[in-house]
């Protein structure tokens, strides 16, 4: 059996309700959480149900304007494929956009080099405008996903795309937009034209009824004389990515009895951990200083209370804004949960490595 299909919408169904909902209606949301937290899954699966193309961009990719137009281009391509569908954009090259766009090698669009940022611009709502041609064309909805939304500040400094994007949005055209960011993030974003759906851990007790029922249809359980589901559920912490992977690890196992103990539990973890290591390595030395450091210290003395005056002093941590700033931009990128969760490692696994690196 694949375990990834299960969880496509593990403990998350009121949520999909929700979303399938806006779309049905052809509104637009902001789907919000961390990384690993399901949020583009449940987009394009509230996408498939109300039978629309989702056209799906990675913001986080996206390190100039010029980058993003390929990224749009690639999005737009994958999804817009049917007869229809291609005669319109053949229609739009030769009316309107081939100074700026040409037929791509694999079949769709791509961006030709464009220098001048004002045509730069000129292509995005190019791009926008076929979106909305398509759509109608087909008669079919249409759902433009921007993964890591606001991650397109970093070159568009004045706000100029995101505005333009912003009044399409209310514009209430042909196409839903889905923006997903971090939950951190809501407050440079959420405005009232934009649903809100907030994705938190899973509580406990829903992780376990699903992975001891999706381990049972394959013959698996965990052993109930022992503490492997407590372990199991202290290394996941509803977190939704890291349940699935450890989950699928525990279902490849070939045990004479189907009895999963503590030990094969903690094994797989090891395992995991191990295989992931250089990732988070990696994803440790991006980090500034001061937010390195400030994780760290939250992976071996959880807190929630970073900026007490004990815990600056016991960690050797930076004061006023600089801790601020660190705060902020962990909870920006979804490494660590605000207030509301006590300040808590957002990634578990990526905590769990943590605490066994640094003890």
């Amino acid at each position: 059996m694949e375990v990834a299909s299960p969880l496509e919408i593990f403990g998350r169904q009121v949520q999909f309700q929700q979303i399938t909902k806006i779309l049905a209606c052809n509104g637009d949301l902001l789907i919000a959480g961390i990384p690993g937290s399901g949020r583009r899954t449940l987009v394009r699966r509230a996408a498939r149900e109300i039978n629309a193309k989702t056209i799906d961009i990675d913001c986080i990719r996206a390190t100039n304007s010029q980058r993003f137009l390929q990224l749009f281009c690639e999005g737009a391509s994958n999804a817009f494929q049917s007869e229809t569908a291609l005669s319109v954009i053949e229609k739009w090259l030769a009316t309107q956009a081939g100074e700026l766009f040409a037929p791509a090698i694999k079949g769709g669009i791509e961006p030709k080099p464009i220098a001048l940022k004002q045509e730069q611009w000129l292509a995005f709502k190019l791009l926008i405008q076929l979106t909305q041609q398509v759509a109608e064309s087909v008669d079919r909805k249409v759902v433009t996903i921007f993964h890591g939304f606001p991650h397109i500040r970093s070159w568009d400094r004045q706000n100029k795309w995101e505005k333009f994007l912003r009044d399409e949005i209310e514009s209430k055209t042909a196409v839903s937009y889905a923006l997903v960011a971090t939950i951190g993030e809501i407050s440079t974003i959420a405005d009232k034209n934009l649903e809100i759906v907030k994705l938190y851990p899973l509580a406990d007790r829903v992780v376990a009824a699903g992975v001891q029922d999706i381990l049972r249809q394959q013959g698996l359980t965990f052993d109930p004389r022992s503490k492997a589901l407590e372990i199991f559920l202290n290394a996941v912490q509803g977190h939704l990515k890291d349940t699935s992977s450890l989950l699928r690890r525990l279902s490849q196992l070939k045990l004479d009895r189907g009895i999963i103990g503590e030990a094969e539990v903690n094994q797989t973890i090891e395992e995991i951990l191990s295989d992931l290591s250089t990732t988070f390595e990696s994803l440790l030395g991006l980090l500034p200083a001061n937010q390195a450091h400030l994780l760290e210290s939250l992976a071996l003395d959880p807190t929630t209370k970073p900026q007490s005056k004990e815990y600056i002093n016991k960690h050797y941590l930076s004061r006023g804004g600089s801790l601020q700033g660190a705060i902020a931009g962990l909870q920006n990128k979804g490494l660590i949960y605000g207030p509301e969760l006590g300040y808590k490692i957002a990634l578990p696994l990526f905590a769990l490595w943590l605490r066994q690196r640094l003890s």
